[in-house]
């Protein structure tokens, strides 16, 4: 998206190219029928009338997401149908038609070097590596309070990062 942005036209149909197979899988997923594939134009369509309002120094995976979700209440409310969003759903989508991998990496890195350095190697280890608080513990020499707050507080953090509800204080 940043390159195409600069300009970058090639950049700009890959990214549209890859775009397209986790939209289908993130809309049917939720709609049983041919309307995702509705959703996906109108989508793709929307991405480019407000790329202009995509921030390059944030991450693209999240912004997409909501674009895509803004997408699918619209047609929800227009349509009367019943549909049910998770709030939490993963941005990614599965192994069959999800982005690929090295995008999601590639955002998740850029948004843990935005925490101090050591809170954002807790959370790496906890919620990437899929360690215990104990094994963090263990592994970074503090306590398991302490890393369940500097987990706590660094996903606060993250969460007003991706346009969540803001962090409450600075010193979090």
């Amino acid at each position: 998206m940043r390159a195409a942005l600069g300009g970058d036209a090639d950049a700009y149909r890959a990214l549209l190219g890859s775009l397209r197979p986790w939209l289908v899988s993130y809309f049917r997923r939720r709609l049983k029928g041919a309307d995702s594939e509705d959703l996906v134009q109108m989508t793709l369509l929307s991405l480019h009338e407000k790329r202009h309002t995509y921030d390059p120094a944030s991450p693209f995976l999240p912004w997409i997401a909501a674009v895509a979700r803004h997408k699918l209440i619209d047609y929800v409310r227009k349509s009367g149908k019943r549909v049910h969003v998770e709030l939490d759903d993963d941005i990614v989508g599965d192994d069959s038609g999800g982005l690929p991998a090295d995008l999601a990496r590639r955002d998740v890195e850029v948004l843990l070097a935005q925490l101090p350095a050591d809170q954002a190697r807790i959370i790496s280890l906890h919620k990437l590596q899929e360690l215990s608080i104990d094994e963090v513990s263990a592994t970074t020499g503090k306590s398991p309070s302490a890393v369940k707050v500097a987990i706590h507080r660094g996903l606060r953090k993250l969460q007003a990062l991706v346009g969540g509800k803001p962090a409450e204080t600075a010193d979090e």
